[in-house]
């Protein structure tokens, strides 16, 4: 499937991928390749970076585990080109980072943020002040960790459902030893 990619002369829209629309193939720029352009494969477990350079073809297929993780960046005015939010998927060797949306209006980037980090299974990654990536939420592995919020069923929805007699009520208790008589004989009682 072709989708996104260099916006055609003219355009405004820049590059917009779909997060739940994946396997994708699209063209991305590349300063090092022939004609300044590369074939990006995009699925959720592997990327394959495919260019041309000095008429040699290659193609680079690179696990998604193998990247940092979803970064956003905002990309500074460049002569006629104004300034744009971008997310990329972020790889230690910069040439072969991926870009995944590129705009200059940023209505839902951090939707658009989550949505590719949730899907590649990849941590979310901000540009500091000095350029560093660093992660904004605190994670244990794969799990993001935040401050337990305190728990208050008055104003919950469920609180309706369940009465609220449940929370004062106390387990029952097993007495210290059952009763058990061994060697007589049951009585039952009929009518």
């Amino acid at each position: 499937m072709e989708t996104g990619g260099t916006a055609p002369a003219g355009s405004s829209r820049g590059l917009r991928l779909d997060p739940f629309g994946l396997p994708v193939r699209f063209p991305a720029s590349d300063a090092g390749a022939d004609g300044q352009i590369r074939q990006i494969e995009l699925d959720r477990d592997r990327v394959v970076l495919r260019r041309q350079v000095r008429g040699m073809r290659m193609a680079v297929g690179i696990p998604v585990a193998a990247f940092r993780g979803v970064a956003l960046r905002l990309a500074p005015s460049e002569g006629e080109r104004p300034a744009a939010v971008t997310v990329t998927l972020d790889h230690p060797d910069r040439a072969l980072s991926v870009p995944l949306f590129v705009d200059n209006e940023a209505d839902d980037i951090g939707a658009i943020w989550k949505a590719w980090g949730r899907v590649l299974g990849l941590p979310l990654l901000v540009v500091d002040g000095d350029g560093a990536l660093r992660e904004p939420f605190g994670r244990i592995g794969r799990v993001a960790v935040a401050k337990p919020s305190p728990r208050r069923r008055r104003r919950t929805a469920i609180r309706r459902r369940r009465p609220s007699i449940l929370l004062r009520r106390k387990p029952g208790r097993r007495s210290v030893a059952a009763i058990v008589h061994r060697g007589e004989r049951e009585i039952i009682a009929r009518n």
